[in-house]
């Protein structure tokens, strides 16, 4: 599809020769004699390029070019001049002007101009799309959840996202603390620049000193030449900093040391180099009573904690998972292309019965799983085959419900083969059908 540009130029043969040499080119073309009819077009037309005359009889062209990117940041700007008047094309592309073109002079130009600039607008369009998908994804309201604990956190975390202040997120593995995090992030000042997550557990301690504060060529074997670290690479935007109290207690000095300074030195560099990045962090451990062992530094605690959000455990929120459930249900049925199934009311209470160690990253996968198995409605079958332990709070008493969940474990065993279940469970095959019949197992 060509790309649609606008001429505003109150000269109207002008525009009647540019509108041809660029129709010539299968571009679409509208015109404007003056900048407020130019700007009632851009309201109401997707347009790539303005090519727009320095004076007009209602607006100076260098004005309109700054109100243009203002409001239509992804629109160029290319800037018609007469020969005395190049310094106000000049001025214009300090106000964000793609170029400018001299009347008559530079008619050869016009057409490679605007296939650059229209490079330009395309490819700024597709980057502000994606920018808008990133927001989208890791808005508040994408966090799935209705209940207290869940609420609270997110509003907390959207109070604390407009600001410049450091987050520790606490909370159980799986209780989705790097989407916070980027939510934070998403929804601040900074969400323009880089977010990196950075998994503290996942490397030694040489290896992450390295790659969180960078080396100079030569400060250990294999060195071969300067190297950026991730919390330069993140500058001006969030470094997350996940697992935090797993990280070597000789690089809390220095982690403490950007926080309190902005300043670090590179491994192996005499001098300092200087930041300005967020630092959100993420744990699973009581920081404090590491501290107290002398596992963590105390102020590096402090420092850390200035603004604190507990994230719930998926037991503390089990009402939540009637709408976490159907969410990934639809992902995963989606990915695979397949109808998306509903849940039977004996599938949805057992994953509400169980024991989330993982959080709601477990129950993704279990979800996923199920989706895989599944023929039809989601059944208790298609869950795992230790899912349904119970602890003595969830102990269930009624003794039909006892012997359905278990000759629902035993064909899960069995990969549904009933004759072998029967076995198993040292009853008539006639017997078993007739137990499916009754508790509606099929």
């Amino acid at each position: 599809m060509k790309a649609t540009v606008l001429i505003i130029d109150d000269e109207a043969k002008l525009r009647g020769l540019l509108s041809r040499i660029i129709s010539l080119e299968g571009f679409q073309v509208l015109e404007a004699g003056n900048s407020k009819s130019g700007l009632k077009i851009l309201e109401k037309t997707d347009i790539q390029v303005v090519l727009s005359d320095v004076k007009l009889p209602d607006a100076n062209g260098v004005e309109l070019t700054r109100e243009i990117k203002s409001k239509y940041p992804h629109v160029e700007v290319i800037v018609l001049t007469a020969f005395g008047t190049i310094a106000d094309g000049v001025n214009a592309i300090k106000n964000g002007a793609f170029d400018y073109l001299v009347k008559g002079d530079d008619n050869e130009r016009i057409i490679p101009l605007l296939n650059k600039a229209i490079e330009k607008a395309q490819l700024q369009f597709r980057i502000s799309q994606l920018e808008k998908k990133v927001a989208d994804k890791y808005s508040f309201g994408n966090i799935l959840g209705n209940s207290p604990a869940i609420k609270e956190a997110k509003e907390l975390a959207a109070k604390v996202a407009l600001t410049d202040t450091t987050v520790l997120l606490l909370g159980e593995t799986g209780t989705g603390k790097e989407v916070f995090a980027q939510s934070i992030h998403e929804a601040g000042k900074r969400k323009l620049k880089p977010f990196i997550a950075v998994n503290c557990s996942a490397l030694g301690k040489e290896i992450l000193e390295s790659e969180l504060f960078g080396h100079k060529a030569g400060a250990f074997t294999g060195a071969i030449k300067d190297k950026r670290g991730l919390l330069e690479e993140a500058n001006e935007g969030t470094i997350f900093l996940d697992e935090i109290g797993e990280m070597h207690i000789d690089l809390q000095a220095k982690l403490l040391r950007v926080l309190e300074t902005s300043e670090f030195y590179r491994v192996g560099d005499a001098k300092t180099t200087r930041v300005d990045v967020r630092i959100i962090a993420a744990t699973n451990r009581d920081l404090r009573a590491e501290s107290e062992k002398g596992h963590f530094r105390l102020d590096l605690y402090y420092r850390l904690s200035v603004f604190q959000i507990h994230l719930p455990s998926l037991n503390e929120r089990i009402d939540d998972i009637e709408i976490l459930a159907p969410y990934f249900i639809r992902v995963f049925a989606q990915k695979m292309n397949k109808p998306v199934p509903p849940m039977s009311n004996e599938f949805l209470q057992a994953l509400k019965m169980h024991h989330w160690k993982g959080n709601t990253r477990e129950l993704k996968n279990v979800i996923e799983r199920s989706v895989i198995l599944s023929d039809g409605a989601l059944q208790p079958s298609s869950l795992p085959f230790d899912f349904a332990n119970t602890s003595s709070s969830q102990f269930v008493y009624d003794l039909e419900e006892v012997e359905k969940q278990h000759i629902l474990k035993v064909l899960q065993l069995t990969h549904g083969n009933k004759t072998e279940a029967a076995h198993k469970m040292n009853i008539a095959l006639a017997t078993l059908y007739r137990k499916i019949k009754d508790y509606k197992l099929e």
